[in-house]
């Protein structure tokens, strides 16, 4: 097992830069995930560290040695790929002992090391078949332990999930952790799926446009994003957005196609937490569908909002209102009742709820860390 450490990294095709002096540090034996869109610098960034694309700048160590120059064969690297790339002619036991023959490693080590992985992975059954009588699911576990026989010094995982249908991904994803938190493995795991990576990761690294926007725990991305657009990708429904201003009085909602502005008062229980933001401004006012709190009747410091649609998803349901012109989503129990037309009354929770400058997409929230 090592650290993986990524300084002023930059690769460039062409005209276009896909990494952008990116900074990283995974720690020994850490679940690090590289979240974003298609395009974002992600896998770009996991195959420089792979060695299989070379850097136009920066240093890629991993442990304490400087690799960016090397060949993928001398990192001691393991690489799970989007697709399987099973030898179809192989069994599953002569799939997982190939790499280990290919450096000679001896036969009873081999066995012994086989049958470990089977066993973790739960395929021993399988040793026997080849690809083509195997599901995704069990496919994919061969390609796992294809690395994991190696027992190198870091996983890369690039989107290996994305093959499977939604159940077998959702119970793929707990294999997967669970096998990273047994084997105590250093492991980077590409992916545009948020869910995946706020379920998987002690660690996430945003990326969009080549930059990295944030790195933290899930809880941190999640509850102190540091833009706009960090905030809108992480969570489902995404965050609702509401164009708004700060005055003496509070947080004023700008009014669209022809509607009148919503003045929102600052809550005493909300601190100081918008104290940053500067009045006058154009501002962002960002609140999660969990943190809009609904009523059937009027109560103090609740606004008047007409139900728009409603989606029952089973669990929960998601009702749309509007306030301001503005379409706003609330989480609410399956058995909240409410219909398209009816009036609503709703406040948002303002001490889980975020402010962004305008233009840049900063964070202008006071979290109590230290700063935003």
């Amino acid at each position: 097992m090592a650290s993986v450490s990524v300084k002023q990294l930059v690769k460039r095709f062409d005209q276009n830069i896909a990494v952008n002096h990116l900074d990283l540090d995974v720690r020994d034996g850490e679940f690090m995930v590289f979240l974003g869109p298609s395009g974002c610098g992600k896998t770009t960034t996991l195959r420089c560290i792979s060695g299989l694309e070379i850097p136009d700048d920066g240093e890629i160590r991993i442990g304490d040695e400087i690799v960016t120059k090397k060949e993928p064969a001398e990192r001691d690297i393991a690489f799970v790929f989007q697709s399987f790339s099973l030898y179809p002619h192989m069994t599953v036991r002569e799939i997982l002992a190939f790499p280990l023959r290919a450096v000679r490693t001896p036969e009873s080590e081999i066995t012994q090391r086989v049958a470990e992985a089977a066993k973790t992975l739960h395929i021993e059954k399988l040793l026997d078949r080849k690809p083509g009588k195997l599901s995704g699911g069990e496919m994919q576990r061969v390609a796992i332990g294809r690395a994991i026989v190696r027992r190198p010094k870091v996983f890369l995982m690039d989107e290996p999930l994305s093959a499977l249908d939604a159940k077998l991904r959702t119970e793929m994803r707990a294999e997967i952790k669970r096998l990273q938190t047994d084997l105590g493995q250093t492991t980077i795991y590409v992916t545009h799926d948020q869910l995946e990576a706020m379920s998987m990761g002690d660690k996430i690294a945003i990326m969009y446009g080549g930059l990295l926007q944030q790195i933290g725990t899930p809880t941190e991305v999640y509850d102190y994003p540091k833009n706009l657009f960090v905030a809108g990708f992480i969570g489902s429904p995404s965050m609702n957005f509401l164009p708004c201003r700060r005055d003496a009085n509070g947080l004023v909602v700008t009014g669209i196609e022809g509607a009148s502005e919503v003045a929102i008062a600052l809550s005493p229980d909300a601190g100081d937490r918008f104290r940053n933001a500067p009045q006058g401004t154009e501002l962002v006012l960002g609140v999660r569908p969990e943190d809009v709190l609904l009523a059937h009747e009027s109560k103090a410091g609740f606004q008047p909002a007409e139900v728009y649609v409603v989606e029952p998803l089973g669990s929960e349901k998601i009702i749309n209102l509007r306030i301001a012109g503005h379409i706003v989503k609330a989480r609410t129990p399956p058995t909240f009742a409410a219909r398209a037309g009816e009036t609503l009354f709703m406040q948002i929770d303002q001490t889980r709820s975020h402010l962004f400058d305008a233009r840049s997409g900063d964070s202008q929230t006071r979290h109590g860390l230290g700063g935003n």
